[in-house]
């Protein structure tokens, strides 16, 4: 089955998000695949729309922040995307408020998660910014790590205007927070495309070992149930979960229920509603350093044991 590849555009504001994303959707072109943008932005109005093409599929998602306020209309945009217009790949740009965990958790819908192939999340970092990043609030300073904690490639922009002692204790810092992504220091975000396209988080990829493809941090995977399972059983199974595991929501059919529930869990907070409908018994999991398989192997065990 073709999946949608998704690319995720995170940084503050002012950062150089919407000049990178220009540059890849110009390597698009020249592939000649079908393309698709979704752009996030907290107020009424687009700021940065006119950047895109009429020849590339353009979904606005204003009034919020994808990963709190307007999830459902992020949800049933993207899906009438994936429905309509089946893109090759899908460029989300988020806002410079949101967080990279709560991004890729509003994106995996379980209703067609299984569709989507996450490519990864890149960073960009306005230079002086950084430097200067005390001055900010402690809720922003606290963000702007976040998302360069969670990133797979960070590009700190506008080094033009830092001297080169700067340049250095920027990228010691930025390694001593993620030491697994690319941290790559330019001006107007002209890095190599090529460094881009070899990001990889496929479950399926996992086993290659490829030493060309650049590994991510968040990771995700879906799980298919081909059945009910024992409730008591599914609770012993969250209880033994690693800790990096983030987040998990999907629809799961117990043993003594007629229709799924939905489930979902974040830092260890499980919450259960039930359904009174046919869903597809998928479950996506969002975690860092997580080896699917086993956790693949687990659920499998899960589902053979039924009361």
């Amino acid at each position: 089955m073709k999946k949608a590849e998704i690319y995720i555009l995170s940084g503050f504001l002012g950062s150089g998000k919407t000049t990178l994303l220009k540059r890849l959707l110009e390597d698009e072109r020249s592939l000649g695949r079908k393309v698709a943008v979704m752009m996030n932005e907290l107020g009424q109005v687009s700021i940065d729309s006119d950047a895109i093409d009429d020849d590339v599929e353009l979904k606005e998602l204003l009034g919020g922040c994808i990963c709190c306020s307007i999830q459902d209309k992020l949800e049933s945009q993207l899906q009438g995307l994936l429905v309509e217009e089946k893109p090759d790949v899908i460029y989300i740009e988020t806002t410079g408020a949101a967080h990279p965990v709560e991004v890729l958790d509003a994106i995996l819908s379980p209703l067609f998660a299984d569709k989507l192939f996450v490519k990864g999340i890149i960073t960009t970092i306005d230079g002086a910014r950084w430097k200067n990043r005390k001055a900010l609030s402690p809720q922003l300073q606290q963000l702007i790590l976040e998302q360069v904690r969670h990133a797979d490639i960070i590009i700190v922009n506008k080094i033009n205007e830092l001297e080169e002692k700067d340049q250095a204790s920027i990228t010691f810092e930025i390694q001593s927070i993620n030491s697994n992504a690319r941290c790559l220091l330019t001006n107007f975000s002209q890095v190599a495309i090529g460094d881009i396209r070899k990001l990889s988080v496929s479950f399926e990829d996992a086993a290659k070992k490829d030493s060309q493809r650049i590994p991510l941090n968040l990771t995700t995977f879906v799980y298919q149930f081909k059945g009910a399972v024992s409730h008591s059983d599914f609770e012993v199974f969250l209880k033994q979960l690693p800790e990096t595991i983030y987040r998990i929501k999907g629809y799961v059919k117990f043993s003594s229920s007629d229709f799924p529930t939905l489930f979902q869990f974040s830092y260890g907070m499980p919450l259960y509603m039930k359904e009174n409908m046919n869903l597809p018994l998928n479950l996506v999991f969002i975690g860092e350093n997580i080896d699917w398989n086993i956790l693949q192997q687990q659920l499998n065990v899960l589902e053979k044991n039924k009361e």
